[in-house]
């Protein structure tokens, strides 16, 4: 009975590890490639104009290893704040991987919080004495692994049409 046990047991392990070498240091294995961020235009909720913040990024695999089930993870936050505003979650390559020296397809993430305005345009908005200004934390893991940050980025006061 106790083998049966230790080969369960090895098994379980072998299946919750991230792979067959050596584990990744995402902050050093991947490089983030921001392509753009803004506030996206996410319509009329309620009533209201509603603008979120958003990113769109490309991530390269600079290891030497395939990064099996990567995602990424973004937490928005207003830039004088520390409390988490919104966050987005994004496959970005499932279990084929992302292989060595390759790039993932454009990614965007859109916060699911932002601003809301009724008597003002969109353009109006972004430029109310009021309006806070966002970045974004960027975090990301793979197969088993935890997640590792890998970047902050300042979120642009420009209009993302739809």
């Amino acid at each position: 009975m106790r083998l049966a046990t230790r080969r369960a047991a090895l098994l379980a392990l072998l299946l919750v590890s991230p792979g067959c070498g050596p584990t990744v240091d995402l902050a050093k294995g991947l490089q983030v490639e921001v392509v753009s961020t803004g506030w996206f235009d996410a319509g009329i909720v309620n009533g209201k104009n509603k603008l979120v913040p958003s990113i769109t990024l490309k991530l390269k695999n600079v290891s030497d290893q395939k990064l099996a089930m990567l995602q990424v993870n973004a937490l928005f936050r207003r830039v004088a704040e520390k409390d988490e505003w919104g966050s987005g979650f994004m496959t970005a390559a499932g279990s084929n991987g992302l292989a060595p020296g390759t790039t993932t397809e454009e990614l965007t993430i859109n916060s699911q919080l932002g601003y809301t305005g009724s008597d003002q345009s969109r353009l109006e908005m972004l430029k109310n004495s009021h309006f806070v200004d966002a970045k974004v934390e960027l975090s990301a893991k793979y197969g088993a692994t935890q997640w590792v940050r890998v970047g902050d980025f300042a979120i642009t006061r420009r209009l993302i049409a739809k």
